[in-house]
């Protein structure tokens, strides 16, 4: 009988997990989605065609502030849930590396529009 108990509480246990993770993912999904909505307002903001690709570089930099946060502080936990043994400073490595890859592809196609044959 404590087997068959044991074994209720550890399925209930992984079963709720499960749903901590799944609904940690769904928030990080959430989090990127909106800080790349944001960036991409960012892009397309009027008097942006006049700047140079470095000074669009900083303003990608300083924009979407509270977005980047949420998205930051989403994916650290959603990844501190999917991956428990590993490092916290790795799970914020991975945040602040996604951050920087959505910056460089927003000013990527930022300069390559700019530079683009009219």
């Amino acid at each position: 009988m404590r087997t068959v108990i044991a074994a209720v509480v550890a399925t209930m246990t992984s079963v709720a997990m499960a749903d901590d993770i799944a609904d940690a993912r769904r928030q990080a999904v959430a989090g990127r989605d909106s800080y790349w909505n944001c960036l991409a307002r960012e892009y397309g903001r009027d008097g942006n065609s006049s700047l140079s690709g470095q000074d669009f570089t900083l303003l990608v930099a300083s924009a979407c502030s509270s977005e980047r946060q949420n998205f930051r502080v989403t994916l650290v936990n959603y990844l501190a849930l999917q991956f428990p043994g590993a490092d916290a400073g790795d799970h914020m490595t991975t945040a602040n590396n996604a951050i920087a890859s959505a910056q460089k592809d927003v000013v990527t196609a930022f300069i390559r529009h700019k530079e683009a044959p009219r």
